[in-house]
């Protein structure tokens, strides 16, 4: 059926065929449908592959709610958030309908006063699979009011008796009827409200208030959790975590080529950005200074070392490189090892270091970032065949280099220090002044920390000498 002949009373899609089927039946459906097509169940969600997502795909085939369980910065909630797309494209319900009735059977008081009034010309309406998802992050001031309901006083006021279920004002849980509601930080949530989803969870309806009444809902419940919130804030009460059918874990990105893979995705984007030229080995050394994160001593690992240090330390990357290339007029934008200094403004405040210390934050990102550059610049380069760089810086030349060094200035050097050229070959194609810029700066910064060359820090750059 196309938007334009979709029916619009109960009777017209009585003749029509349409069957209503449960949320989680309709999800199952959907997910069968896109395994046996071959298609990408969860577009976007990356490292996930062979891990979380064949356990998520087994909890939603088993008609199971779920518990994402995982550290800031593992895609939980991106995660959560796709699984909209295992709705049908739009579904009917009875027209204003608060909890987004089912036509053929209403559970709410005013529908039903509907229905019995108009027959099948009660009007329906559709509802996109968008305005079935609903979201709300567990904070302590929620109140069950807030998820299932309470008393409206402006109902009451129009004359409305308390014991009347029209003064019932519905929460979020009935308004997402045959949807999926998914709490974020589930354990911030105060414990007896968590008391309050119980019924949800497990006889799958709600009691509002003091009132002899059932709400008989179909929601697919979807809640996340962070393993440090147990002991910090709060805990989910043994009950409701029962409740829950699977309770999958999470993780970081557990390859280099995964890591890069998101931060690509995920960073921040601009139309201008044909002049950007980014060497693999620079979206290399990123990934492999949160890796080295994840595993400091330095670095309180309870917390996590979250893909968003990646992905915001590439945006400031970028930002330097853009910012050297207005000043001196280059044609491209590249960013250089000579760059990296500036990420700890976007890295110190995403890490929480073990022991607190002025200054400390820099000297950790300094250290990280050395063990990174190493570290690729050894998957790169075997350090002896670069004998004739070190012998030239032997016979007397230096090296000077600098993030707001022009790029130009860099070619001189491919003449003046005998196998530079070839090294920056081997590393890269690219003439580009740019481009060679970067080589040469990772090239000098890799023998300096394999210790072929010495590196003195002034206040224009760095110098290179033996």
């Amino acid at each position: 059926m196309t938007s334009t002949t979709l029916p619009g009373t109960i009777g017209e899609l009585r003749a029509s065929g349409y069957q209503v089927i449960p949320v989680r039946e309709e999800m199952r459906n959907n997910l069968i449908a896109k395994i046996k097509a071959e298609e990408i169940v969860f577009p976007g969600i990356i490292g996930f592959e062979h891990t979380v997502i064949p356990q998520l795909e087994n909890a939603i085939l088993a008609g199971q709610d779920v518990i994402l369980l995982g550290e800031r910065g593992q895609a939980k909630s991106r995660v959560i958030r796709s699984l909209v797309t295992l709705l049908d494209e739009s579904i009917p319900k009875i027209a204003d309908c608060e909890i987004n009735d089912n036509p053929y059977a209403p559970v709410c008081r005013v529908c039903r006063d509907k229905i019995a009034a108009d027959g099948d010309e009660t009007g329906i309406q559709w509802l996109s699979r968008d305005e079935r998802y609903s979201e709300k992050l567990a904070t302590p001031d929620i109140s069950i009011a807030d998820l299932i309901g309470e008393i409206d006083p402006i109902k009451v006021a129009e004359g409305h008796y308390l014991s009347d279920e029209l003064v019932i004002h519905y929460g979020l849980v009935p308004r997402t009827n045959r949807g999926i509601f998914c709490i974020n930080e589930l354990p911030d949530l105060a414990e007896r409200i968590q008391v309050g989803l119980f019924n949800l969870m497990e006889e799958r309806d709600v009691q509002i208030k003091g009132y002899r009444i059932r709400l008989p809902l179909d929601v697919y419940v979807v809640s996340t959790a962070n393993p440090e919130d147990y002991t910090n804030r709060g805990r989910i009460v043994t009950p409701l975590k029962d409740r829950y059918g699977s309770q999958i874990h999470t993780h970081y990105p557990k390859t280099i080529e995964d890591e890069i893979a998101i931060m690509d995705q995920e960073r921040t984007r601009f139309p201008d950005e044909d002049s950007m030229v980014i060497p693999d080995y620079m979206k290399e050394i990123l990934a492999e200074i949160t890796s080295q994160a994840r595993e400091s001593s330095e670095i309180n690992q309870r917390s996590g070392v979250s893909v968003r240090v990646s992905i915001s330390n590439y945006e400031t990357l970028l930002g330097n490189a853009l910012r050297r290339s207005i000043i001196h007029g280059d044609q491209w934008v590249c960013p250089r090892t000579s760059d990296l200094p500036y990420i700890v403004a976007s890295f110190s405040g995403k890490i929480e270091l073990e022991t607190f210390e002025e200054g400390r934050e820099s000297r950790v990102t300094d250290d990280l970032t050395r063990r990174a550059v190493l570290r690729i610049f050894g998957s790169r380069f075997d350090v002896d065949q670069l004998d004739r760089i070190v012998t030239a810086f032997d016979m007397g030349h230096t090296a000077k280099t600098s993030s707001e060094k022009p790029a130009a200035e860099y070619m001189a050097l491919l003449e003046e220090v005998d196998g530079l050229a070839d090294a920056v070959k081997q590393l890269t194609s690219d003439e580009r002044a740019e481009v060679v810029a970067s080589a040469v700066d990772f090239i000098l910064e890799g023998l300096h920390l394999n210790r072929r060359l010495n590196c003195e820090r002034t206040s224009s750059g760095y110098l290179y000498r033996r």
